[in-house]
């Protein structure tokens, strides 16, 4: 008898445990729809006077778009302002030796050729991520997150890894208030396996804040 209670009394904790995260997921796409909501009309005429400045920088669209992996390895086009030269992602291959990230998934050269003078203001600033905005409001990314990865990136990685995409990419995460470009793929690795393993949403408002610091500071931008 005893066996029996101590199973019932698991089984209702897993279905209190479910119901919490059903719920925290709930809370989570409301205060992403908001607050995305919300930042976009308060920083509309910012991100049009931004995307006037990246056409008179330099020949190309203001918004740069590229294929990203989401949730549950579903694709979707990740927007950002332009801060390469238009047509940057052809001259990638011949790049390629001059990779400074380890690991073999990464791609990140600290001085990119490819990078307008006002695309490294842009970075500096995280400003360029300001489009990503959309990308919330659509449900394909959340304002915290693992980084939104690219094919050529999921492709190379391993079990592990797989696991970020359990959840939404964001905006920002564990990776942009740990050190951004400066880290390398083993960190960045295990800072979006971390999160997507044991988010909530109390520790997604701190890494918000944390962001908010790190954007200041421009800390770890490339």
């Amino acid at each position: 008898m005893r066996g029996g209670v101590v199973a019932a009394d698991r089984a209702v904790t897993t279905t209190s445990a479910t119901r919490a995260k059903r719920g925290s997921r709930v809370v989570k796409a409301t205060l992403d729809a908001v607050l995305a909501a919300l930042l976009l009309v308060w920083l509309s005429p910012l991100l049009l006077l931004l995307m006037l400045a990246v056409r008179l920088d330099s020949a190309g669209p203001a918004v740069f778009r590229q294929v990203r992996v989401g949730k549950d390895g579903r694709h979707f086009e990740v927007l950002k302002l332009r801060t390469m030269v238009d047509g940057a992602e052809d001259l990638k291959g011949s790049l390629l030796a001059a990779n400074e990230s380890d690991g073999g998934v990464l791609f990140k050269i600290r001085r990119d050729p490819r990078i307008t003078r006002l695309g490294a203001l842009l970075r500096r600033s995280s400003l360029d991520e300001l489009p990503q905005l959309v990308n919330v409001l659509r449900g394909e990314m959340s304002l915290v997150g693992p980084r939104p990865a690219l094919p050529d990136e999921v492709a190379v990685m391993d079990e592990e890894a797989l696991r970020r995409f359990t959840v939404r990419p964001g905006m920002t995460g564990l990776w942009q208030v740990s050190g951004r470009s400066n880290l390398g793929w083993s960190e960045a690795r295990a800072f979006d396996t971390y999160y997507a393993d044991n988010w909530t949403v109390r520790g997604d408002l701190a890494i918000l804040v944390r962001t908010a610091k790190a954007v200041v500071t421009a800390e770890g931008a490339c």
